[in-house]
């Protein structure tokens, strides 16, 4: 099963005041990115947030589980939490802060082959 479009929507539309809030296609589902961090992701209607300490001290107690099979155990957040648009920014500010930034990406490579030598 995968995720509803609305339902995507709905959890960008309400963490947004975290800062730039986005989500992605990835297989099918979908990733929460927080100005270029994932964040979470959401699969099967429902909201898995990256485990860092500062956001298990955050949400108090919480299920844990998987987002999909073989997959790390991440903070399973309910669905009536989200309609709390400043505990889901903060949840989301702070789990960004506690992520490592993602390292920038390689400038393509020109070929050399490409280039001709004038006669």
């Amino acid at each position: 099963m995968t995720s509803q479009q609305g339902t995507v929507e709905y959890i960008v539309e309400q963490a947004g005041a975290a800062g730039s809030v986005t989500a992605r296609k990835m297989f099918g589902e979908y990733g929460l990115y927080c100005d270029g961090i994932l964040v979470g992701l959401i699969c099967d209607d429902q909201l898995f947030v990256k485990p860092t300490e500062a956001g298990r001290a955050f949400v108090g107690t919480v299920e844990e589980a998987p987002p999909y099979p073989g997959a790390k155990p991440s903070l399973l957040i309910e669905g009536d939490r989200w309609d709390d648009g400043a505990f889901l920014a903060a949840l989301i500010r702070l789990t960004a802060a506690n992520l490592p930034r993602p390292k920038p990406k390689k400038a393509a490579a020109t070929s050399k082959s490409a280039e001709t030598p004038t006669p």
